[in-house]
């Protein structure tokens, strides 16, 4: 059983008014993916790790193939956010 076209428009119509997402809310949402990459994984460790942080600021994508990583443009994306190179 379908949705009629003016339940459709209504619907639209509904969702429109609502506010947006909260920025926190959508980050979070666009990390799950990441989450299973193992994101959560190299922060913990770049965090205890001084040398191992050290290893990803200077050459992340060689410090991530070290230890086995698939070099995945979001998952580089977001650490590069995360650990910036020193300039």
């Amino acid at each position: 059983m379908g949705m009629s076209p003016h339940d459709e428009a209504r619907l639209a119509e509904l969702l429109r008014s609502l506010p947006p997402a909260p920025e926190g809310w959508v980050r979070a949402a666009q990390e799950l993916p990441l989450a299973r990459l193992g994101l959560d994984e190299i922060v913990r460790r770049a965090e205890e790790d001084a040398e191992y942080r050290r290893r990803l600021v200077e050459d992340l994508e060689q410090a991530l193939a070290a230890d086995g990583y698939e070099r995945d443009p979001a998952l580089l994306d977001a650490l590069r956010r995360r650990f910036p190179a020193a300039n």
